[in-house]
């Protein structure tokens, strides 16, 4: 497979998530190359089937790896090292959405979600930067979870609070360095049965509210492309930000631990 100066690769992490696959699909139609991280093997490998069939000029790598373990996430880097590829974009879209009280979790799960939902997109900004094109783009998939405290949503949504954080603090040391950072708040996305379902239970505002993975992924592309520091996306969503914002922390807390008590998954 040829290297040239003019190839843009993106390296897209979550890639055979809702999202991730989205975003892949979004970028190919833009012509990027795609370099394809997700932590089973079989499904890169009929996702890079299923883009060759589709998009047959597109170049395609694939690489398993884990987030949350360090080590698979080194081994990933240095393959795309040694193979001499610069990144022109970086898509921090893996995530894992465990939802219930700090007492149902184990330190595994603790760990696990910290990692997947903040070290491993910081790890991989650093290292986009270190192996950046003339020009980098990071798009780092944020959450609204994250702007508020969420009882039993407690470590996505802190997680998901400092990325955005990050992202933003980021964005200005990299100012001039040729790097635009962009952090996309999305709400909820229909990309799983479990998120489908729960999305249908919040009735009228659910529906309104929750945006298309496809939708998220080319609102995203378009915000980085335009250098933007923070996007919300949805209509319905900035709506509520500006809605609650003024509300006492205290009442937001009580109608959040209220509601999602009732809710629990582990989809991981």
């Amino acid at each position: 497979m040829e290297i040239t100066t003019q190839t843009k690769y993106a390296l897209v992490t979550g890639a055979t998530g809702g999202l991730g696959k989205a975003f892949i699909v979004a970028l190919a139609e833009r012509g990027y190359a795609l370099l394809l991280t997700g932590r089973s093997e079989e499904k890169l490998l009929a996702l890079q089937t299923e883009l060759k069939g589709r998009y047959p000029q597109t170049q395609t790598r694939i690489y398993p790896a884990d987030l949350a373990d360090g080590e698979s996430r080194t081994r990933m880097t240095d393959r795309i090292t040694q193979e001499g590829l610069r990144l022109s974009l970086l898509v921090n879209a893996a995530g894992a959405d465990i939802q219930k009280g700090l007492t149902e979790y184990t330190q595994e799960k603790i760990a696990f979600q910290c990692r997947v939902n903040f070290e491993a997109a910081v790890s991989l900004c650093r290292f986009a930067i270190e192996n950046k094109a003339e020009k980098l783009e990071i798009v780092n998939i944020s959450s609204v979870s994250g702007i508020y405290p969420m009882p039993y949503f407690a470590i996505y949504s802190a997680a998901k609070g400092a990325l955005t954080s990050f992202s933003q603090s980021l964005r200005a040391e990299m100012r001039g360095k040729g790097v635009s950072v962009t952090a996309v708040l999305p709400g909820a996305m229909p990309t799983r049965d479990d998120i489908k379902e729960q999305i249908k239970g919040q009735g009228l505002w659910g529906k309104l509210a929750a945006k298309s993975p496809e939708a998220v992924a080319v609102a995203s592309l378009k915000a980085v492309r335009k250098n933007k520091r923070k996007v919300i996306v949805g209509f319905w969503n900035k709506v509520m930000r500006i809605a609650t914002c003024w509300l006492p922390t205290s009442w937001r807390l009580r109608f959040i631990a209220k509601r999602w008590s009732k809710i629990s998954k582990d989809a991981f």
